[in-house]
């Protein structure tokens, strides 16, 4: 009986197995995703602390996003308004198409590091200043320029003595997987424009368009009401 190339092949198939199965064990392992970061991503407003009832707000800036900076004002006014029956978490997502939104996402994370209580005051100055870091105002400056800008106005917001580690910050590894697991983290949840908003895990209609004090209002005062509903009509115990 004549034997095809298809036959040959069949034939010697055993005798070659033990060696593809030698090459796919050597072969390295290809991990689908990096492990959980040790810490969660975001940074906590205010330290209040958390409990069942508290109501939990997840804002998605980028620090360079005008609508971002349009937000915050109202979003801090209605936190100080509820105080301790509201909390918020500030997540970073540089978004792609703004130039400098990773470096100076960055920077907050360099001095989160440095200082956890400054962390706010220089997203504030970033919202009042961001048109500095704008594409078309750097768009005639090196990366390296721009970067260095960057180190010397985050000194300027969170104190000059802190300079020198925010410069090492820049060159610390570190500090761009942060950055990095902040953007990976707003790509997990869905969130793809910024601001983007949350209640107790449930995002907000009109992702990246600004919510005014009023608004905050509408959403969070029924919250409430429903909670001391709840805890009215639970039994009492004598």
């Amino acid at each position: 009986m004549r034997t095809g190339k298809g036959t040959t092949l069949l034939l010697l198939l055993p005798s070659i197995y033990p060696v593809l199965l030698l090459i796919i064990l050597c072969q390295p392992t290809v991990k689908a995703q990096s492990l959980p970061p040790a810490k969660d991503d975001g940074f906590l407003y205010t330290d209040n602390g958390v409990d069942s009832d508290t109501i939990l707000i997840e804002a998605f800036f980028d620090p360079v996003c005008p609508d971002s900076r349009d937000s915050w004002p109202p979003l801090k006014q209605a936190i100080h308004h509820y105080g301790s029956r509201v909390s918020l978490i500030v997540h970073l997502l540089p978004l792609p198409y703004h130039d400098y939104a990773f470096a100076t996402s960055r920077a907050l994370h360099i001095v989160n590091l440095l200082n956890p209580s400054a962390t706010f005051r220089l997203l504030d100055s970033f919202f009042e200043y961001q048109e500095r870091f704008y594409n078309a105002q750097t768009s005639n400056k090196s990366r390296d320029a721009v970067v260095n800008e960057i180190s010397e106005f985050t000194a300027d917001a969170v104190g000059n003595s802190y300079y020198s580690a925010i410069v090492s910050g820049f060159n610390d590894r570190k500090t761009d997987l942060k950055t990095r697991v902040s953007f990976k983290y707003s790509a997990s949840r869905g969130v793809f424009g910024t601001p983007t908003f949350y209640i107790n895990g449930f995002v907000l209609p009109d992702s990246g368009s600004t919510i005014d004090y009023k608004g905050w209002r509408s959403f969070i005062d029924p919250l409430l009401l429903g909670q001391t509903r709840n805890r009215d009509d639970l039994p009492h115990l004598f």
